[in-house]
């Protein structure tokens, strides 16, 4: 057998073409054959089988979690002590908070305009249904306190992430000031998010197992019958949810950054589908960083500051879903909103979107404190409720996607984002860890010497 036929052999061999496959076309072929297998299952009647996979998905989604309160501490705490003065910071997080809250608003004001226009609630007969109590809005007094931890270990221990994040950016704000002694410190810091990323990297590698048992399970437990009477409000988050990315991120990244859209998008893929299937902005969180370093060029210094605020406070796609879902329920029960509740659904959605935790299902608790702002019944959450985790699944990867345009326009004003990686058409595999060169793989790297071009 001549040395040709060996390696033509070699490429044949499926499980070498699965391994050698870019990480986002794994995710993309598990999705698909996880969605086809899971409402074959459900239309056979065997969604039990469906629900004996998802182990398989939880276990991925135990994986993530596991990284997200060390990661998010770690690496926020190398990037902010990697900015060197305090001016630095200041001015990232006023054009990260800026671009945050802008987006948001963006985003309620595209739902609100789609479900007006639409209407998919009209005709629906919504019924009635055991009310779903919302929680109290804390004050503002009280949202302040409670980003400070009284003790950083039980912030830790319950995973509150505000509370982490603000910790971890006191001490490496600390570590700034403490100068020359706390270099020590800041090298462990530095290590410790190298080992981080490396587990990361290890993580990941198992993504498309994960997604392939999350679809059968979701796919095999939905199926259809739940989807047909409300398709008209799932088809309307979704297509608010793509345009939203293609115009305004799309528009961010062409005209403030400067960047090429599609390379943009192609360089999250594998967030947006992990996010997809997951659910949960935070849980993606690790995957978000290691595409904005290796398939956007963002330097570790600007994603280890920005995505961590981003999975916290940014939620485009929740913001987007409520403005459609309170204009569908009112609808529903033909309640006409005047100009200025349309005004406080906005507001209201902005402000509850930046409180919402990063986890499944916790958009569904902030929709009855957006009814409560403009009086309608709480009892149209149940039919919500019905298909919440269909419409989680596309708010979700809109957050992440949202994370990755913020990160990529602050980081180009910062002189942090290498052009020349972000415009390879490079996307991760199975198992990698660093890119070969670029300032993403040295957090004390910058690119500021970089043009702008």
């Amino acid at each position: 057998m001549t040395r040709n036929t060996v390696r033509s052999s070699a490429r044949r061999n499926p499980l070498r073409v699965w391994l050698d496959m870019a990480l986002w076309k794994q995710i993309f072929i598990a999705l698909g054959l996880g969605l086809v297998l899971g409402i074959a299952l459900n239309q056979t009647g065997n969604a039990d089988i469906a629900a004996s996979v998802k182990p398989v998905g939880d276990l991925f989604i135990r994986g993530i979690k596991m990284l997200i309160v060390p990661l998010i501490f770690i690496t926020l705490v190398a990037g902010v002590a990697s900015l060197q003065d305090l001016k630095t910071m200041g001015r990232l997080g006023v054009k990260t908070f800026v671009l945050y809250l802008a987006t948001t608003a963006i985003a309620i004001s595209i739902g609100l305009a789609l479900a007006v226009l639409f209407k998919p609630g009209v005709g629906i007969d919504i019924g009635t249904a055991e009310a779903v109590q919302p929680k109290d809005a804390p004050s503002i007094a009280d949202t302040i306190l409670g980003l400070v931890p009284t003790n950083p270990v039980e912030a830790f221990a319950t995973a509150n992430v505000l509370q982490i994040i603000v910790f971890a950016m006191l001490l490496g704000i600390a570590i700034v000031m403490a100068g020359e002694v706390a270099k020590p410190i800041k090298t462990f810091f530095d290590a410790a998010a190298e080992v981080m990323y490396k587990l990361t990297s290890i993580i990941i590698a198992f993504a498309p197992y994960g997604v392939f048992a999350l679809m059968v399970w979701v796919a095999g437990t939905y199926g259809m019958d739940v989807l047909a009477p409300l398709a008209g409000v799932i088809g309307l988050v979704y297509l608010a949810c793509i345009l939203h990315a293609l115009i305004v991120y799309g528009a961010m990244i062409k005209f403030l950054a400067r960047l090429n859209p599609v390379r943009f998008f192609q360089g999250t893929i594998e967030p947006a589908l992990v996010a997809f299937t997951s659910t949960s902005s935070s849980g993606t969180l690790p995957v978000t960083m290691m595409s904005a370093e290796h398939n956007l060029g963002v330097s570790r210094r600007v994603s280890s500051f920005v995505l961590p605020l981003g999975a916290t406070i940014n939620m485009d796609g929740t913001a987007l879903y409520q403005g459609i879902c309170v204009v569908f329920i009112a609808q529903a029960y033909g309640v006409d909103l005047t100009t200025s509740q349309y005004a406080t659904i906005v507001l209201t959605s902005t402000l509850a979107s930046i409180g919402t935790a990063g986890v499944p299902g916790a958009g569904l608790i902030m929709l009855s404190l957006v009814l409560t702002s403009v009086g309608l019944p709480l009892e149209g959450i149940a039919i919500i409720a019905g298909i919440d985790r269909i419409l989680d699944m596309v708010r979700t990867g809109l957050n992440v996607v949202g994370d990755s345009a913020v990160t990529c326009v602050v980081a180009r004003s910062e002189g942090e984002l290498d052009q020349t990686l972000f415009d390879t058409p490079h996307v991760l595999k199975a198992g990698e860890t660093s890119p070969d060169a670029g300032p993403a793989s040295d957090p004390d790297r910058s690119v500021s010497d970089r043009p702008l071009s």
